[in-house]
């Protein structure tokens, strides 16, 4: 009796855990977009990602002791390159580029991740299947659509920035699954956020950036606690939830959803426009962005689970592998790396 109450509940929790996935992930563009009204988008990303890491890592402590952060040189190097890739300059360079464009175009234009780890898996001669260059195909039209015709609410400026940050994040997913690292997926995004909330706090103040506590609005300090604590905390521990609970073709639906809540939220509160530009360019993306997910979960499975025992493995597209794990949805903000592979 008791097995089948656990089962019953199962659903739901998982519809549950999918909910709070979409939202949560989905309103970290809108958080982003008000904690840079007053802060730096470096140095906020910076006191992001070092406060989630010394939560994450506390927490992880009591449960696990020591023993969770037990790693070599390789595996902290790993994580740490992955980390400076997703969060230095994945998240950084969305943090500068929300200053210039509207958060529901950001989160467009990053939707346009998983078509990138394609064409990075072409270049290693890893070739997809056709439908699956025909979502990228698709998918890259509509990013040259919206980048092209600037859409209402974007600047060239931040278009490029969003453009090259999703590049990086592509990167950095693509090779979380190709090197070694942390066997504790927990230990593994400390780690990240860690290193990355660092290279955020070098760069800032590199580029001119400076922090006037006085200057900084109540308002913004709401929206760091909120991605601090709900967008990287929380999110990620549903998230987690559902890698070992949840089919991965359901889980990997928030690479399509997340914009979709991201635009809304934009319109709703910070009253950003949606235009037709937005409505076509980010429904063209969308159409490839789930073409490419849904043909990759086809894969045989003996191509998901292609990692060796080191940890070292072939990540798939919208999937990223780490040794020991069910492949992972491709992190889209490293709230999928507390997450991502996106915390």
């Amino acid at each position: 009796m008791k097995l089948d109450a656990t089962d019953s509940r199962t659903p739901l929790m998982v519809w549950g855990a999918l909910a709070i996935v979409y939202v949560v992930w989905g309103s970290t563009y809108l958080g982003i977009g008000i904690a840079v009204e007053s802060m730096p988008p470096m140095l906020s990303g910076a006191m992001r990602f070092i406060a989630a890491a010394v939560l994450l890592a506390g927490f992880l402590l009591v449960r696990s002791g020591p023993a969770a952060f037990r790693m070599s040189r390789r595996q902290f190097l790993g994580a740490a390159l992955v980390g400076v890739l997703l969060l230095t300059l994945g998240n950084g360079m969305l943090a500068v580029a929300e200053q210039y464009i509207s958060t529901g175009l950001a989160a467009l234009l990053v939707a346009s991740v998983p078509l990138w780890l394609v064409v990075f898996r072409f270049a290693v001669r890893d070739r997809p299947k056709a439908l699956t260059l025909v979502g990228v195909l698709i998918g890259l039209g509509g990013v040259a659509a919206l980048s092209l015709t600037g859409a209402q609410g974007g600047s060239g400026t931040g278009i490029v920035a969003v453009l090259l940050g999703s590049v990086s994040w592509s990167v950095g997913s693509f090779l979380s699954g190709r090197i070694q690292m942390p066997a504790n997926p927990l230990a593994t995004s400390a780690v990240e956020m860690i290193v990355g909330g660092a290279g955020l706090l070098v760069l800032g103040p590199g580029i001119g950036e400076r922090l006037d506590l006085s200057a900084v609005t109540t308002r913004s300090w709401v929206a760091l606690a909120y991605l601090v604590l709900v967008g990287s905390l929380i999110g990620f521990t549903a998230f987690s939830w559902l890698l070992g609970n949840a089919p991965i073709s359901l889980v990997s639906t928030y690479a399509y959803v997340n914009p979709a809540v991201a635009v809304a939220l934009g319109a709703l509160v910070l009253h950003e426009p949606i235009t037709t530009q937005v409505l076509v360019g980010g429904l063209v993306i969308l159409v490839g962005v789930a073409l490419v997910i849904s043909n990759e979960g086809k894969r045989p499975k003996r191509v998901l689970e292609g990692l060796d025992g080191d940890g070292d493995g072939d990540g798939d597209v919208g999937l990223g592998g780490r040794g020991g794990q069910e492949p992972q949805a491709a992190r889209h903000h490293v709230d999928p790396s507390v997450e991502q592979r996106g915390v």
